[in-house]
């Protein structure tokens, strides 16, 4: 199996609700954005993680149409779909490609266009992602769910609501340094424990935002790369995993089963442990998924995501920095595009690029991202090459 490099990263100008810009004119802006950063012109292939385009602009089809507008037609190009972890997905299926010697030069990329319809049309596509038949037949919204799991970790372990908000302070002071972010400005504790009730316990400041954006990262094999004088940033592990979709049919429901598997198919691949990494970006669609991602990663015991929180461990100047980005909170939430865009960041990072948001001395990065409430996962780690 040959080593795998990213060779290039990009993204959208701006993320957040792009009225003037349709999904085919967002992606091919981030995907040559990609392309210029890698310095090629050249593709064998394409992936695209993309969850609801017909639901939410009504143009399915998208692998053909992308790989057209972007001007690269006859290359294979295939639209990948686990829900909001169809962005991870589409980067591990690239690796896997670019790894096994059928291609050289993979897209992989990610695009929604959230925003063309109304909020509960918005609603009803993201719940597609739920157990259609035993949450959404009775009324169970995303909000809803993670509120469940939000109440069942408080009462299993202590997690408080102020921790909770200090997620979000968090990675709001982090998208406040990133300009492409949906929501670049800072929030207080107050602020969030004010905001509007959603499903208690969480508020509107808990939940990420409805967004339109695109990401894209150009694969290749390491020794190309190395011949290209590019930075070598290479993905030494991936993982990937399913859990139950409905949380009445996990054993426990605050525990991210499918995460804990795919992170430690990871961590095997790269023959590294949680210790070793020195930034993260993860899923923090809602305040309580950012805490137990944390949790089932290895980073911190069942149960102590809170109070590792509140400690201050995943600030850029913490022990394991966490979403340098924003996260999905403040960058914002383009359900098919957040696994890439999660990719694009720690590059960034490792390359020594972020700007304001470095993590200094980065040299291995993880990303997680993961469907729904946490029915499928992808985790990668990436490191520089020295």
């Amino acid at each position: 199996m040959r080593e795998v490099a990213i060779l290039g990263v990009g993204l959208n100008k701006k993320w957040g609700e792009l009225w003037d810009k349709s999904l085919r004119q967002i992606f091919v802006e981030a995907a040559l954005a990609a392309l210029d950063d890698a310095g090629v012109d050249k593709l064998d292939s394409m992936y695209i993680g993309s969850m609801s385009s017909g639901l939410f602009v009504g143009q399915e089809h998208i692998s053909s149409l992308l790989a057209d507008y972007l001007g690269h037609t006859p290359i294979p190009a295939t639209r990948i779909e686990t829900a909001c972890a169809s962005g991870g997905a589409a980067v591990r299926l690239g690796f896997i490609e670019v790894a096994s010697g059928m291609s050289d030069v993979v897209l992989v990329g990610g695009v929604e266009k959230m925003t063309d319809v109304t909020g509960s049309e918005a609603t009803y596509a993201l719940g597609t992602a739920a157990d259609q038949e035993y949450e959404g037949y009775h009324g169970l919204t995303f909000p809803g769910l993670y509120a469940l799991i939000a109440r069942a970790h408080m009462e299993k372990y202590g997690t408080t609501r102020e921790q909770l908000a200090l997620v979000a302070v968090k990675n709001h002071r982090h998208g406040a340094m990133n300009p492409v972010a949906q929501f670049p400005f800072e929030i207080t504790v107050e602020g969030v424990l004010n905001s509007v009730l959603v499903a208690d316990p969480l508020r509107i400041l808990d939940c990420s935002p409805i967004t339109d954006g695109a990401a894209a990262a150009i694969l290749c094999p390491v020794e190309m790369a190395r011949s290209l004088g590019k930075p070598v940033v290479k993905i030494i592990g991936s993982g990937q995993a399913t859990d139950s979709i409905a949380l009445a049919q996990r054993k426990d429901i605050t525990w991210l089963e499918a995460t804990y598997q795919a992170a430690k198919q990871a961590y095997q691949m790269a023959d590294k442990t949680p210790a070793d990494i020195d930034v993260l970006e993860v899923h923090d669609c809602f305040t309580i998924a950012e805490i137990c991602v944390l949790e089932a990663l290895g980073m911190v015991d069942k149960g102590e995501g809170g109070r590792a929180t509140e400690a201050g461990w995943t600030s850029l100047e913490g022990k394991m920095p966490v979403n340098p980005s924003g996260g999905l909170k403040a960058k914002g939430h383009p359900v098919g595009a957040t696994g890439v865009a999660q990719i694009v960041e720690i590059v960034r990072q490792l390359r020594g690029e972020a700007g304001q948001r470095q993590v200094k001395g980065a040299r291995l990065g993880l990303t997680q991202n993961m469907g729904g409430t946490g029915g499928s996962s992808v985790v990668h780690i990436l490191a520089r090459e020295d």
